[in-house]
């Protein structure tokens, strides 16, 4: 049974608050495409969307906020320096997804083998007013199985995810054709 595509102008965003309390995944509207996320905190729904997904832990995930103070639990701030900053903020919000130092105590199962943590302040207005309700960024990776192409629709979601998902968004993409580019502003790296 698939779950049914909720519009969070009608229930203000309380089923994905139930869902996100109980260890529960969602789909909702990017720039591009439909993301797949959960609560950043709760390893039990982060294990359950790599699950899904079959990513390994080791490749580490997105998260994607409202703003840069949702993300201050998991970038380590005080290792980004000053003659830095300016790069570093000038992309956000934005479609674009920086590789940033994690705080020590960002678990592997966000950040994979690394020390760094990819995140993204987003402009996309639905994806701002979901992480705003819910009071925390989301882990962001594209709704798909592995191997298939990222759905583009509310309705592509719950026919293909929907028994495995808690709670899915109505609504469009912003458009987009490629995923978020991801980059290093430290070092200038551009990774996708």
């Amino acid at each position: 049974m698939s779950y049914p595509i909720s519009d969070p102008t009608q229930d203000n965003f309380a089923a994905a608050k139930a869902a996100i309390a109980n260890h529960g995944l969602i789909a909702y509207p990017t720039e591009a495409v439909f993301g797949l996320g959960c609560a950043p905190y709760d390893e039990v729904a982060v294990r359950k969307l790599l699950a899904l997904k079959q990513r390994p832990e080791a490749k580490g995930l997105i998260l994607i906020a409202a703003d840069y103070s949702q993300l201050l639990d998991y970038v380590d701030d005080s290792k980004i320096p000053q003659d830095k900053r300016f790069q570093v903020f000038s992309h956000w919000p934005g479609p674009v997804t920086l590789v940033l130092p994690a705080k020590a105590n960002v678990p592997s199962f966000l950040r994979g083998e690394f020390d760094t943590i990819a995140v993204r302040v987003t402009a996309f207005e639905p994806v701002r007013a979901l992480c705003r309700a819910l009071g925390t960024p989301l882990v962001s990776t594209s709704a798909n199985y592995t191997g298939k192409p990222p759905l583009r629709s509310a309705e592509a979601v719950a026919a293909e995810l929907g028994h495995e998902l808690d709670w899915i968004m109505a609504g469009e993409t912003g458009g987009r054709t490629d995923p978020s580019q991801i980059i290093n502003p430290l070092t200038g790296a551009t990774l996708r």
